[in-house]
């Protein structure tokens, strides 16, 4: 099973930015999918971003334009640029990886983002 590592979660004012990282105890160049959920209090789990073997990406409607996701094969890492933060953007925020398409996710221990003047 990969353990995955998140961090660079914390509190940050309306319209900032945060990069969160996602590392992964092993290479990341064979899995099929990386990303990101998001868990608010009292709503369910949505995917935030997700990146695809062969470098297809996909975005929630509700971030598209402000985040961005992308992978470091080298480093095993997937990042989660995120700007123009908005409140409703603060949850618990979870890295998974898909490691093949028949897989079920593997998931991260959650790092915190909080969006608050």
């Amino acid at each position: 099973q990969v353990q995955l590592v998140e961090s660079g979660g914390g509190l940050v004012q309306p319209g900032g930015s945060l990069r969160l990282s996602c590392a992964a105890s092993e290479s990341i160049l064979d899995k099929y999918a990386m990303g990101w959920y998001r868990q608010a209090p009292g709503k369910q789990r949505e995917l935030v971003a997700r990146i695809i073997s062969g470098g297809f990406t996909d975005y929630a409607d509700s971030v598209k334009g402000r985040f961005t996701i992308s992978r470091d094969n080298a480093k095993n890492t997937v990042y989660l640029q995120m700007k123009s933060l908005k409140p409703e953007d603060t949850a618990v925020y979870y890295c998974y990886v898909q490691p093949a398409f028949w897989s079920t996710n593997e998931w991260g221990q959650g790092t915190q983002v909080t969006v608050s003047s």
